[in-house]
């Protein structure tokens, strides 16, 4: 077996594998936005729909409203942030990223009061910001998580390309992300209407799942998964 074939055996598992985390991390993601959204009112990942309900709630007068969504823009903002820090220098991140998001979700589940609705549903965001932090690209394609318009761009212009002739290898990934969250959202919204007393607990046990089966994810790749390369500074040669 030539080097090339080694690298390119090695470069489809990665992907394979990749891909199979990114589709079960979507997918817990649009489950966890349904029942969110069924049970408070409001979308605990899509921050551009918020964004706009916000903007709405603001042209209307409704300031509690908007308040409470605005707030949660900047929950979801840190909930990235802090992702990143507990990620950082951990042997299995998405391992470490995943158990967090199982933390904060088991936490949401046990605030059941009505009085506090409001610190369920930031805490759930806060969850869902951690949660992109698990897998930033497959190979150096980027993935979004909680959020599938990019990717749903990506694959749009893919496919232009391709029906245009030219080659733009790994379009068709970018709607691994949509169908997950998209199938998630289905079963997220079945398991609150029919089991609205423990569908959160549900979307926490499948992160805990999800969390558990990273763990035999080898390290190397969970940091090749989320690794940021940040760009090299060329420094000018005197005189050039």
């Amino acid at each position: 077996m030539t080097r090339e074939r080694r690298r390119r055996i090695v470069r489809r598992r990665r992907t394979a594998i990749g891909a199979m985390l990114v589709a079960g991390i979507a997918f817990l993601a649009g489950m966890t936005d349904a029942v969110g959204l069924l049970r408070l009112g409001n979308f605990v990942s899509f921050m551009s729909g918020n964004t706009t309900q916000a903007a709405v709630a603001i042209a209307r007068g409704q300031t509690d409203h908007a308040v409470l969504l605005l707030g949660g823009l900047m929950v979801f903002v840190a909930g990235n942030a802090l992702g990143i820090i507990i990620a950082h220098g951990a042997a299995r991140r998405t391992f470490r990223v995943l158990t967090t998001v199982t933390v904060l979700l088991a936490v949401a589940a046990m605030l059941t009061a009505q009085a506090l609705a409001i610190a369920q549903f930031y805490l759930i965001i806060l969850a869902m910001g951690v949660i992109n932090t698990a897998v930033e690209h497959i190979e150096g394609l980027p993935i979004g998580l909680t959020y599938v318009t990019g990717g749903l761009s990506r694959f749009g212009r893919g496919l232009g390309r391709m029906l245009i002739g030219q080659r733009h290898p790994g379009w068709l990934i970018q709607s691994v992300p949509w169908l997950g969250m998209a199938i998630g959202a289905i079963c997220g919204a079945l398991l609150e209407t029919h089991f609205t007393a423990s569908a959160l607990w549900m979307t926490c046990s499948l992160s805990a799942a999800l969390a558990a089966a990273t763990f035999l994810i080898p390290p190397r790749l969970q940091r090749r998964l989320a690794h940021f390369q940040a760009p090299t500074r060329k420094i000018a040669k005197p005189g050039g």
